[in-house]
């Protein structure tokens, strides 16, 4: 038997998605034009919307997204729920490329390790679920860098005070800057043992349908180990891993 499905709640997620392409508000004559609803109609959902929270009225007929939407995103991206979605993701790239794999959210400035899963193999670097660790001298400090907003960006750089963990370790700031362009530009970053010595890292990001980033995927190990066929298999499968994280978090259509 087919699924049944709410109409009327597959309308509301379309008006929400309106908002979702660098809009910042709609009426409800962009509903009618946009959706094909009929004048009374759009009307309607736009004051449910909004006796909801899930849009706030800024001017008369005008609205935008309603701060509702940003706390139900912060419970289901909340740490604890991430990292036990991402987990089998995890155990499956590390199969993949027998190396350590790690999964982080981005907290002021640091980057915080949410999931991890570890080869059958020596590995000399030992990353726990909660360990936080330096956005500027790892890849996946450096991707979310590359994705959070141009203002938390030269918040973090202008308060960065660079410490050299390793002969490798990036220390200029305009260095870092053509670091974190070129690994938003190419969609994945290196850490080439910049925080520890013999340690290579890849990352890449999760993104949601608008291209904000809710979380980094990376595999890491011995330098000794990982060439640059090795890098090149990663990027791929992770890449890969990023899409299926996507369409886990958010569901086929939406990730599409």
């Amino acid at each position: 038997m087919a699924t049944q499905l709410n109409n009327s709640v597959s309308k509301a997620f379309d008006i929400l998605r309106l908002l979702g392409r660098g809009r910042q508000r709609i009426s409800a004559a962009d509903l009618v034009r946009e959706l094909g609803m009929n004048a009374i109609t759009a009307h309607r959902f736009l004051k449910t919307l909004e006796a909801e929270g899930a849009l706030v009225q800024v001017s008369k007929g005008s609205f935008r997204l309603g701060y509702m939407l940003v706390d139900l995103g912060d419970r289901a991206l909340e740490q604890d729920r991430l990292g036990q979605l991402l987990q089998p993701l995890l155990e499956d790239i590390t199969r993949d490329l027998k190396e350590a794999s790690m999964a982080t959210i981005y907290q002021t400035g640091m980057v915080v390790c949410v999931a991890r899963a570890m080869p059958q193999r020596s590995l000399s670097v030992d990353i726990r679920v909660g360990d936080r660790l330096e956005a500027y001298c790892t890849a996946h400090g450096k991707m979310w860098l590359a994705h959070v907003s141009p203002r938390e960006r030269e918040k973090y750089l202008s308060a960065l005070k660079f410490e050299a963990f390793t002969n490798r370790t990036i220390t200029a700031r305009g260095e870092l800057e053509s670091e974190i362009d070129l690994s938003r530009d190419r969609g994945f970053s290196y850490n080439m043992g910049e925080r520890e010595d013999g340690i290579t890292a890849i990352a890449v990001p999760v993104l949601t349908s608008g291209g904000r980033m809710v979380a980094g995927l990376s595999m890491f190990g011995p330098t000794s180990r990982i060439d640059r066929d090795t890098l090149d298999s990663a990027i791929d499968r992770l890449k890969s891993a990023a899409s299926e994280a996507s369409v886990l978090l958010y569901g086929k259509g939406v990730a599409e």
